[in-house]
């Protein structure tokens, strides 16, 4: 009869004459150990410790083991470590390392209340879950969910992050404006099919300026893509004035945001605009010309050739005002590609407004892109909108966290321009053992690790960065 150790063991193919076994029996390991950077980044900066003065506690203190500002820290150090899904906390919350992070005073959790608990310092996914299902309009009234949200601290926070991430007052700024589609595959409050997307799901919008995020607004999907900028815009371009009231601002979108409401706003706020414009028979009649020039010149090159037309526009109907439009009319091998936008700016030449100004705004799908694919911003199965709301919040702080540790730490690096998810593989996924005792918390790195130098020099440009503090 085999006996239960054998029973444990995991043999695998041998390695030369040498069986080759495994167990999991090596103790207090982590595979998170680059998560220190994480929560060094957070002392310096307080991102996570503002999300949480965002929240309102209606719990009994008599009960409490967690925090709120702990149970934010663990969602969001989960997320920017790799773990998507609440169920995933059940496992973690014995992680000694998470609970390092999360500034738990036991990171062996024996200092548990309760037997059950003893050796597991986090929340499992059934606290956690209470953040995002307490109603938005009954707050403290719940049993069990008494934990609520003021939501227009939550939106402010994010422009307040932007301004103290500066260290020096810029001359101007760029503000791009997207939206996307979040799908889901429920019934989820708000959920409606979009005919373009071609599938249910949400319509986030978000606001950026550069890698930094301003604005990430969970809405419906049967809306105008635009709805609701004005509003958003009016609330971050007053923020950032009353701390900068001299600084130059212009929004940037696509053709979704090129509508009435936005243009005059910018107009009477004095904040420039470069905005896509869908195209039109009437459009193309004004780039005739040019459109002719760039097909002979293909025609002769054999390549690629645009020409830009430089005209005044109004619509039939739609606009109150006539504006400059610049028209990009391009011939490739497929044939005629012409494009247009719409501006506020007088003195750039159309050339660079188009290529330099308006087709930078691209980049700002890449950072959507690290939230949806790397951060989980699309993991949104609650069954409320006010609920996923809170998890589009989550995952966006994660988003901030994460390009504060590029910002901050990996400046001078081979990895200052990686994405969350390289940031994430290469920097944060470490093997380590941690030692405890009462006087020392030790982590053991894996020796092996190929990217000690790039983790030593983000440690040294976080201390750094903490000797210009002080």
């Amino acid at each position: 009869m085999s006996t239960e150790c054998k029973q444990e063991r995991l043999e695998f193919q041998a390695c030369g004459g040498r069986e080759v076994v495994g167990s999991f029996d090596g103790g207090r390991i982590t595979s998170d150990a680059g998560g220190l950077l994480l929560r060094e980044v957070e002392r310096r900066r307080g991102i996570i410790k503002g999300f949480a003065g965002c929240f309102t506690d209606y719990r009994d203190p008599r009960y409490i083991e967690h925090s709120v500002e702990e149970l934010i820290a663990q969602r969001v150090y989960g997320l920017a470590l790799g773990y998507e899904d609440l169920n995933d906390h059940d496992e973690l919350r014995s992680d000694a390392l998470l609970g390092v992070m999360v500034d738990k005073q036991d990171p062996s959790g024996m200092d548990r209340v309760r037997e059950r608990d003893r050796g597991k310092a986090l929340a499992g996914k059934s606290t956690l879950n209470r953040l995002e299902l307490t109603p938005a309009n009954r707050l403290g009234n719940e049993r069990y969910k008494k934990i609520g949200v003021d939501q227009g601290a939550v939106e402010n926070l994010f422009v307040d992050l932007f301004l103290d991430g500066q260290r020096k007052v810029p001359k101007s700024i760029i503000l791009d404006l997207d939206a996307t589609d979040d799908p889901v595959h429920g019934n989820q409050e708000g959920r409606f099919f979009h005919g373009y997307y071609g599938h249910y799901c949400y319509l986030p919008l978000y606001i950026t300026c550069g890698d930094f995020l301003l604005c990430a607004k969970l809405r419906p999907s049967n809306i105008d893509a635009s709805a609701g900028s004005v509003e958003e815009l009016e609330r971050i371009v007053s923020r950032i004035r009353a701390r900068w009231p001299k600084v130059k601002i212009m929004i940037r979108g696509d053709g979704g945001f090129c509508r009435e409401e936005i243009m005059a706003w910018c107009e009477s706020k004095r904040v420039d605009f470069v905005l896509g414009l869908a195209k039109n028979g009437r459009l193309r009649a004004k780039i005739a010309v040019e459109m002719e020039q760039a097909k002979n010149e293909h025609e002769r090159t054999g390549r690629a050739e645009r020409v830009f037309a430089d005209f005044g526009y109004q619509t039939l109907t739609s606009w109150s005002r006539e504006r400059r439009v610049i028209g990009k009319a391009e011939y490739l091998e497929q044939g005629a590609n012409p494009r247009f936008i719409v501006t506020s700016l007088k003195a750039t030449r159309a050339k660079r407004l188009y290529e330099k100004i308006y087709c930078a705004r691209g980049d700002m799908e890449n950072r959507i892109k690290e939230q949806q694919l790397d951060l989980f911003a699309d993991r949104t199965s609650t069954a409320t909108l006010h609920g996923n709301q809170l998890r589009l919040w989550f995952s966006s702080v994660a988003y901030v966290l994460l390009n504060e540790l590029r910002r901050l730490a990996l400046i001078g690096t081979e990895m200052a321009r990686a994405q969350c998810g390289t940031i994430r593989t290469k920097l944060l996924k470490i093997g380590a053992q941690i030692k405890l005792s009462t006087r020392r918390i030790v982590i053991s790195m894996a020796s092996g690790y190929p990217f000690g130098a790039i983790f030593k020099q983000a440690y040294e440009n976080l201390r750094r960065h903490l000797l210009l503090q002080t």
